[in-house]
């Protein structure tokens, strides 16, 4: 799947790859900025960067990380009206199942779906 970037990230990608990614042979385009420059390794390394930068903005009272980062990106394009086969092979989920996570985003449009009770069904 191609997903168009806004100019802004292309401008930072650009900067980091042209100017500011550390000298390595290292084939990814993320490496760490600490010696040795390797491509980051796992997802406490993702968290560190995520979790620096929302820090680095002010926010400070918020869970952060990859899964909210995820989760929002998911609640929006759910909000759009993207259907769930697509926000699946955005997020790279395997199954479109696993996207079934982020349906309580849409409180308002879940409400659409229910059915009104019966007369006297909670009795």
């Amino acid at each position: 799947m191609t997903l168009p970037l806004p100019p802004l990230v292309v401008t930072k990608l650009a900067r980091y790859v042209l100017d500011e990614r550390p000298a390595s042979d290292a084939q990814e385009v993320f490496l760490r900025l600490k010696a040795p420059h390797i491509a980051l390794t796992d997802h406490a390394s993702i968290y560190m960067i995520i979790n620096k930068a929302f820090r680095a903005s002010g926010v400070e009272d918020v869970k952060v990380g990859s899964r909210a980062l995820r989760y929002n990106a998911a609640s929006k394009l759910l909000q759009a009206g993207a259907a769930l086969p697509t926000i699946s092979a955005i997020l790279g989920h395997a199954h479109s199942d696993s996207t079934n996570v982020y349906l309580n985003a849409d409180t308002e449009r879940l409400r659409a779906c229910v059915l009104p009770l019966p007369e006297g069904a909670l009795r």
